[in-house]
């Protein structure tokens, strides 16, 4: 896939666009979080143990709880509207489309409070965007029995992170 087009964003102070410029998710973009975080139409314990349901939605899930493939796809565009929100205020510089959703999808599975406590932030924000893929690359480690210890499935999920980040095929990670 090649690269957009870089938008030129109207800046109105710092971390803040004119509304006309706030960037949302492509298909692409939902497509990546879809398959690293897979659908569970029952409530389950995730890894962080955290109940979970749909496409990794933890919020308002209880135990027991049931849904159905659409109400799956509708919970993920509204916790896909905070993850958009968080990227959108504390990103300073313009991104491309790919930049973009690549910074959701690791978002969505990080936290905001992770985004803006990152290295990965801080570069971007001083525009080197080059560094970006290798700062994502770095988050690929979970707590396991007290030890942070590196996880196959979140190497493949940051790979392909930076992979979309700079436009590149990322689906057979």
């Amino acid at each position: 896939m090649a690269k957009q087009n870089k938008p030129e964003l109207e800046k109105t102070a710092p971390g803040e666009y004119n509304m006309a410029d706030i960037r949302v998710i492509s298909e692409e973009g939902k497509a990546l979080i879809k398959k690293f975080e897979g659908c569970e139409l029952q409530a389950y314990l995730c890894s962080a143990s955290k109940l979970t349901i749909g496409y990794g939605h933890t919020g308002t899930t209880v135990e027991g709880m049931e849904i159905t493939q659409e109400e799956a796809e509708g919970l993920l565009d509204q916790d896909l509207e905070k993850f958009e929100s968080i990227v959108n205020s504390a990103v300073e510089v313009p991104l491309d489309q790919c930049e973009f959703d690549a910074l959701v999808a690791w978002t969505f599975n990080l936290g905001g409070g992770n985004l803006r406590a990152s290295t990965l932030l801080k570069v971007l924000n001083e525009n080197k965007k080059n560094e970006v893929p290798a700062q994502m690359r770095r988050w690929n480690k979970a707590t396991v029995n007290g030890e942070k210890v590196v996880l196959p499935g979140l190497e493949r999920r940051r790979e392909a992170e930076a992979l979309l980040w700079q436009g590149k095929d990322w689906y057979d990670v």
